[in-house]
């Protein structure tokens, strides 16, 4: 089984078959849903269309919650890459069969998964669809084939972003002072309101909720985890902070520098002679991690990347005290758990994308120039140096971590 095509691919794609697509699906429309009537009252199922990054996907639980208030729990349908429906299943709002996935490891599975999709969203007769992706093309033009009849997403009316061509009925500007989880949560109320009164909206925007799900895991699993970490530092309950040091190939923008990551374990290490610093990282990563890992040349300090299944990292972070990472979607995955986080944000901004628990604290320099990516740059940068995240320094993370770390023991 090959790996996913690469996010830059999937981008150009996007653009070079999506905008033809959308523009034809456009005139499609225009030719033949003329007589298109507005739907009323309430919908009897809905689908949310959001293909990629799972930490955006806890960002709209709200939203999702808020749908299951409108149709019930089994009425409720959600489209998404093979390897992003693991956090749907483990946020447990939706039914796991309501999942549909699309795989694509190369183009051609990628376009038979997506008519496989398709085929079975046309068989839902669906009333109502929310394409949860910001500009996006392809989700566009999936969410207008799918056949519902209220369909809910990002317009461009003036130029303001990415053509996407007209294929929603529910149309909203992209409001870029609100946050993610709001957004998510207005797409939802949209789908109520007078399709010919959007994009405007007489009503204040949705509150930000923190009441995120829990991630729960049996006794036995929690287990395994338990001895993997045993293992590893020689003791049953070990005290341990996790550092998180790589971003996704989303966005390398977001890297703190690694030679940072060895100087804060170092420092760590020193301040709290009982604690064990775990470095965490995808598979792909274990051998960058273990190099981080010899860096720091302690025996408190050891490698976890490679060595857990996603649902292990979830049950790991409720066995540990704090995660200091990078901006991605470890820093989501771990609010869902009690584990306290420090998230350090450069390229993007924590106004729109923190998460949302009063357990994570952010960290961003503000520059001038941050954030420099967004909805209407398909958050893509002519950055080549990453200022926002070098001015972030060892000593304003240190001196975080500590804070976090003694409000958390007062706590106990």
């Amino acid at each position: 089984m090959g790996l996913p095509i690469a996010t830059s691919a999937l981008q150009k794609i996007d653009r070079w078959i999506g905008v033809p697509v959308c523009a034809s699906l456009s005139l499609c429309r225009k030719l033949l849903d003329h007589r298109e009537r507005p739907a009323s009252g309430m919908p009897r199922n809905i689908l949310f269309v959001k293909f990629a990054e799972q930490g955006s996907t806890v960002l709209a639980s709200a939203a999702i919650r808020r749908a299951i208030e409108f149709v019930g729990r089994n009425n409720v349908y959600f489209v998404v890459f093979k390897e992003n429906r693991f956090i749907l299943d483990v946020m447990g709002l939706i039914p796991e069969e309501n999942v549909i996935i699309i795989q694509h490891s190369n183009p051609v599975e990628m376009a038979g998964s997506a008519l496989a999709a398709l085929l079975k969203l046309r068989s839902l007769k669906l009333d109502a669809a929310v394409d949860m992706e910001f500009f996006s093309r392809s989700s566009a033009a999936l969410t207008y084939l799918s056949g519902a009849r209220r369909r809910a997403g990002f317009h461009t009316f003036f130029g303001e972003g990415p053509y996407r061509g007209d294929l929603m009925t529910h149309r909203l500007l992209y409001n870029p002072y609100l946050h993610t989880s709001q957004i998510f949560r207005q797409l939802v109320e949209a789908l109520l309101h007078d399709q010919n009164q959007l994009p405007t909206f007489g009503t204040p925007a949705p509150e930000l909720e923190e009441d995120l799900p829990r991630f729960q895991a049996p006794e036995a699993e929690i287990q395994v985890v338990r001895e993997l970490l045993s293992n590893e530092t020689g003791q049953k309950d070990p005290r341990i902070i996790l550092l998180n040091p790589n971003a996704s190939d989303l966005l390398p923008l977001r890297r703190w520098e690694t030679e940072r990551y060895i100087e804060l374990a170092g420092r760590l290490l020193q301040r709290y002679p009982d604690a064990f610093i775990g470095m965490t990282g995808a598979p792909s990563e274990s051998a960058a991690i273990a190099n981080v890992v010899r860096a720091v040349d302690s025996k408190r300090c050891f490698s976890l990347a490679g060595k857990t299944t996603m649902k292990q990292l979830l049950i790991l972070y409720t066995l540990c005290d704090l995660l200091i990472t990078n901006d991605s979607g470890p820093a989501h995955f771990a609010s869902l758990t009690p584990i306290n986080v420090i998230t350090l944000f450069g390229p993007e901004t924590p106004s729109l994308f923190s998460a949302q628990t009063p357990r994570n604290v952010a960290i961003w320099a503000g520059i001038a120039c941050s954030p420099c990516v967004n909805a209407y740059n398909n958050r893509q940068s002519p950055c080549q140096n990453n200022l926002c995240m070098q001015l972030i320094t060892v000593d304003q993370v240190f001196a975080m971590a500590c804070k976090v770390l003694e409000m958390r023991k007062q706590k106990v």
